[in-house]
């Protein structure tokens, strides 16, 4: 293994061993990539709608939040907390079956602030929902 893909292992290894949170968790968030470039993970619809069998707008926040904010930590580096403080959502399309699919790319990695974009789409690769995070970094 090259030392750039054992890197790249290694940050997918830091955000799973890290954990997702009992509500992704839940959701059935699974990890399929993480590096500094972006973060990758996607969700099943079923169990995750609403009433009419659409995935739930707030099923789509989660997504988002949680990949934004696991890569604002990873920006932060030790002894430091990333936090969120803003989030919006835009949902252009809903997803019935299959999965969801987040890829979080920054958009600003500063000293106190980041924001990522969160481009969520479904199994044919519609987008079905644009979020933007804004986290604050804090030192412990």
């Amino acid at each position: 293994m090259s030392d750039a893909a054992s890197v790249t292992d290694d940050r997918l290894e830091w955000a799973r061993s890290r954990g997702i949170g009992a509500l992704a968790e839940k959701m059935g968030f699974e990890w399929i990539e993480f590096t500094l470039e972006r973060a990758v993970a996607r969700m099943p619809v079923e169990g995750n709608t609403q009433p009419v069998g659409l995935f739930h707008g707030g099923a789509y926040v989660v997504l988002g939040e949680s990949l934004g904010s696991m890569h604002a930590n990873l920006h932060a580096g030790p002894g430091r907390l990333a936090v969120g403080i803003d989030i919006n959502a835009t949902h252009t399309r809903s997803a019935t079956s299959g999965f969801v699919t987040g890829v979080c790319t920054p958009i600003h990695l500063g000293r106190s602030l980041t924001v990522h974009e969160i481009a969520v789409t479904d199994d044919q690769g519609r987008r079905c929902s644009t979020i933007r995070i804004t986290n604050m970094i804090r030192d412990l």
